[in-house]
């Protein structure tokens, strides 16, 4: 039997790539704003190979520099899972350590078999990712009128956006300004508070066959506990409405419970589905 080796995916294994993703069991895909096969030609991204036939791939390029998402992880069934995770996670953690300081990696996995390779693979349970759903109920009116305009997104706006973004998150969740680019060309509705000095918060949201997903929402923590958050929730969820959206999701951390309140106050409800959020530390 031939010698499986590893290497760096490139171009010409998009059509073997895509088989994997699509054909076979064992497959991990990052919630990402962009497909796994967007991400070749960035690194690590690493294919186990025997002859010309794939057998696995891992994907994790950073974006920001400062954490890298699992953004695919599969297995042919010619290749145990934890086979192909032996072979690439010890030469993808390498490279990631070798090239980035301070570099974080973090996954999402779905499927239990996932959880058992990250846990004996070191990786921390960090947080827990809940999913809310607004389904057209009474939202109630904004108590108090913040001191910010509420307008649609544009392209020059993103330079602040990803200045708010990186202010309000924890380092995990940050996003890089072409992470933010993409997300705001495949927005539905994306919107910004602006205030006397400048953009203080924002939100987009992406369409789904039921409705909306409120994908990303952010105040500058300076200018929180104003009504800013709930304002642009009002104003997405109103233009969803009139849309005619039956239903509108949104993911957040089950310790947050800042964001938690405001969701429930417009009016959204657990779906009763959970995620974990796997981190390590080099």
């Amino acid at each position: 039997m031939e010698k499986v080796t590893i290497r760096s995916a490139t171009t010409r294994d998009r059509q073997q790539l895509a088989n994997l993703i699509h054909f076979e069991a064992h497959v991990h895909r990052h919630l990402d704003w962009r497909p796994p096969l967007d991400w070749v030609g960035y690194h690590p991204y690493l294919v186990a190979e025997r002859g010309q036939r794939l057998l696995a791939a891992l994907a994790c390029p950073p974006d920001p520099d400062t954490i890298a998402w699992i953004r695919l992880f599969a297995s042919s069934a010619e290749f145990s899972v934890g086979q192909a995770w032996s072979h690439l996670w010890p030469v993808v953690l390498e490279e990631l350590v070798v090239n980035h300081d301070q570099i974080e990696i973090a996954a999402i996995p779905l499927q239990g078999w996932f959880r058992v390779l990250l846990e004996g693979s070191k990786f921390i349970r960090t947080h827990e990712v809940v999913v809310l759903a607004w389904s057209q109920e009474h939202l109630p009116p904004i108590r108090r009128q913040p001191p910010v305009v509420i307008r649609a997104m544009r392209q020059d706006d993103l330079a602040a956006v990803l200045e708010i973004d990186s202010a309000a998150f924890e380092r995990v969740w940050h996003n890089s300004l072409s992470g933010l680019e993409t997300a705001y060309n495949q927005a539905a509705i994306a919107t910004v508070a602006e205030g006397p000095d400048g953009l203080v918060g924002y939100q987009i949201s992406t369409a789904t066959s039921m409705g909306g997903h409120l994908a990303r929402l952010a105040v500058n923590p300076a200018y929180q506990d104003q009504g800013i958050g709930y304002a642009l929730v009002y104003d997405v969820l109103r233009q969803f409405h009139q849309r005619g959206a039956q239903n509108v999701t949104v993911n957040t951390q089950k310790e947050n419970r800042v964001s938690l309140a405001l969701y429930r106050r417009a009016g959204f409800k657990p779906m009763g589905e959970e995620y974990p959020v796997y981190q390590y530390f080099p």
